[in-house]
């Protein structure tokens, strides 16, 4: 008995505790609930006024070359410590004096109405209150901080600095909707480091970088800024653009604009083998001139019925499916067609012309007759070979709002009698001109279609993150002869065609004209509204780039062969003249250069300057009818420079006799400008070339 009241007491001591440890948990937690709730409000109060955002600094965005395009700069917001020791000595005498200052430097407030804001604050013992009203640059806080109360410094005077960065365009408005914005409030100021619009949206999450902590205490009468964590800062984006080719192409379009008074233009460059996008130019009517407005070139207030341009698609399905050939006849009559209750007209009566020259003199009356007369009984064979193209679909083009390429299908709701006709041609369907770019210079690079990119690379401090490499999108749209054809078709508007007046005199031009009617969603086709384009790539024997140039709404002349057709050759001409040609010299040169007075040319010639100079330290003697010379330990080494057939010779450097005796032995057509020996060639030595192909060269 007496070891069972043991038992039971020592469990009675045990429950004992574990009551008294739960009572005692129980007040503890009322106690942080309701007793001292206060206190920990208090403590919430001062941590989410005094914990402060530390915004990292935003990534630049470059040029192919480095050059920036965007970039941050420091802003600054100026507070006050009403409540510091410092301030309230002085206050009373200089508060009138502060507001003076305020009103006249913002000019947004009366004196009056500064002094009572800064009155009622610090009747409430504000501790941060805000002094600017908007963001102010260095300079200016240099100034700020000689006002009343604030020259007193950050103790003495109460002055807190918050510094948040502004995005700025260092090359002005230059390709400004492609690189993009950051969002907008009130007013429209920046008041957030966050994408809006372009590349800025694109690739926010590499650019913005991550914030970072700190904490603000005030420590006897002081602040003190503690930084908890460090931000990081945004990566660097290294676009494809390059600042030189983008003020060409934006300086063209903006001269043809003013002169044309077209609603907006766009311009796109590309290279041809990498897709990357080398300018893009969106210039649209505003106060009185033109500046980058809206993103026609990809976006869906560019995404119109192609017109013209579209006729290359139509009549490379037909030579596709094998059922025409270029030089197959069509009669294109008088300049009128009747198609199912709809004239389809010719700007001029043509009769009985070749596929070829139906493409050339771009007739729509051939190509609709060409398409109906093959697809009318199966229309679907026509569009699905056109899909096949790959051009129904969206391009996936790193920036957002790509407008939606548009094409009816045999069966839809709204495919009428008319549609195939019409299709044929360039209408009732919707492109925007970087997708009809797309096409184009998928036949210029062979039949390989390469998706456009803006973007070449992603680095951190100068480090490499991320390298975009090229993206195939159809590695052949159509068969090597089919694209063989196309090219001729495209170099003959220019030679005999509609686009005659682009061709130049320094290398040859390959593109199509393009001329549509620019229908309304309320009443049909506006008219005298229309859509004016040329899209081609140069050189036409070895194409570098491509480019489309459009015209929405021109004023007086509205034919793309008319106002686009000016701009693509300027454009065209000073690409080559400031890239092409730079490209061609590889360092060559500087051998050619110094010993100009024995450029590489015959053999028997060479040695009899040498002979006739006294050189001694001539060495070799190559059994070629042809050699090169180069210095090597204080020697001229000649050596053989035979003609490898299907290659072309390298000629720079010579005289244009030897030049041209070089490259006919090659079996290439030569075309001179100039006068002296061989600067550059259009033709890179050491590529293939085939049987009269034309090489241009430049003397100098």
């Amino acid at each position: 008995m007496g070891i069972r009241k043991t038992i039971l007491a020592r469990f009675a001591l045990v429950y004992f505790v574990l009551l008294l440890f739960t009572l005692v948990v129980i007040a503890k937690l009322f106690s942080v609930q309701r007793i001292k709730n206060d206190r920990w409000q208090q403590i919430e109060e001062n941590l989410s006024k005094n914990t402060v955002v530390v915004e990292p600094t935003r990534g630049n965005i470059c040029a192919d070359d480095g050059s920036v395009l965007a970039t941050s700069v420091p802003g600054y917001f100026v507070r006050i410590d009403l409540a510091s020791e410092g301030v309230r000595k002085v206050f009373n005498n200089e508060c009138d004096s502060l507001a003076w200052h305020l009103s006249r430097f913002f000019k947004d407030a009366s004196q009056n109405e500064y002094l009572r804001k800064i009155k009622g604050a610090y009747k409430a013992r504000n501790r941060g209150f805000l002094l600017t009203p908007r963001k102010v640059d260095y300079l200016e806080l240099q100034q700020l901080k000689k006002f009343p109360i604030l020259r007193r410094g950050r103790y003495g005077g109460g002055m807190i600095v918050e510094q948040e960065n502004k995005r700025v365009n260092p090359l002005g408005g230059l390709a400004l909707r492609t690189i993009g914005s950051l969002n907008k409030g009130e007013y429209e100021e920046i008041n957030g480091p966050i994408g809006y619009t372009g590349l800025e949206r694109a690739y926010e999450s590499y650019l913005k970088g991550q914030d970072g902590v700190s904490y603000r205490q005030n420590l006897s009468g002081r602040w003190v800024i503690r930084t908890e964590i460090e931000p990081q800062d945004g990566m660097d984006i290294i676009t494809t653009l390059n600042v030189k080719l983008q003020d060409i192409v934006e300086s063209a379009l903006h001269h043809q604009l003013q002169e044309s008074n077209a609603d907006w233009a766009t311009a796109i460059l590309l290279e041809v083998k990498s897709g990357e996008i080398k300018a893009i130019a969106n210039l649209g009517k505003g106060g009185g001139d033109y500046y980058e407005k809206d993103n026609y070139a990809l976006g869906h207030r560019g995404c119109f019925e192609p017109g013209s341009s579209f006729k290359l698609m139509s009549l490379m399905a037909a030579l596709e499916d094998g059922v025409v050939d270029t030089s197959d006849v069509v009669d294109t009559g008088n300049g009128a067609w009747a198609n199912n209750g709809r004239v389809i007209k010719d700007t001029h009566g043509y009769g009985r012309i070749t596929v070829k020259q139906v493409f050339e003199k771009s007739s729509n009356i051939g190509t609709a007759k060409i398409i109906t007369e093959h697809y009318a009984k199966n229309p679907k064979k026509y569009v699905d070979r056109v899909y096949s193209f790959g051009v129904n679909k969206p391009l996936g083009i790193e920036i957002e709002g790509e407008g939606r390429p548009y094409f009816k299908y045999p069966g839809d709701a709204d495919w009428w009698g008319t549609t195939l006709a019409g299709m044929s041609y360039g209408y009732e369907t919707k492109m925007t001109p970087l997708q009809i770019l797309t096409f184009y210079n998928a036949v210029a690079n062979g039949g390989k279609m390469v998706k456009p990119r803006l973007v070449k690379e992603i680095r951190d401090n100068g480090i490499l993150v991320k390298k975009f490499e090229p993206v195939v999108l159809n590695p052949m749209i159509a068969s090597r002869e089919t694209i063989g054809k196309a090219r001729a078709m495209l170099e003959g508007v220019c030679e005999r065609g509609t686009g005659t007046t682009i061709q130049g005199d320094y290398f040859k031009v390959a593109g199509k004209t393009g001329t549509a009617r620019v229908a309304t969603s309320s009443s049909g086709y506006s008219a005298g509204m229309y859509l004016a384009s040329f899209t081609g790539y140069f050189p036409a024997d070895n194409p570098e780039y491509s480019l489309i140039v459009t015209f929405n709404n021109p004023r007086g002349a509205y034919y793309g062969g008319s106002v686009a057709g000016p701009v693509f050759k300027e454009i065209s001409e000073k690409v080559y003249a400031s890239q092409i040609l730079a490209n061609l010299d590889d360092g060559k040169e500087e051998v050619t250069v110094r010993n100009r007075e024995i450029a590489k040319g015959k053999t028997a010639d060479i040695f009899e300057v040498a002979e006739e100079l006294d050189l001694e330290n001539v060495k070799g003697k190559p059994d070629a009818q042809l050699a090169n010379v180069a210095e090597k330990e204080d020697q001229l080494v000649v050596t053989g420079a035979d003609v490898q057939q299907g290659l072309v010779p390298d000629v720079r450097g010579m005289g244009v006799s030897d030049a041209i005796f070089l490259l006919e032995n090659a079996g290439l057509k030569v075309k001179i400008n100039g006068v002296g020996k061989v600067k550059t060639q259009s033709l890179r030595a050491g590529v293939k070339c085939n049987p009269g192909q034309t090489i241009y060269i430049a003397l100098g």
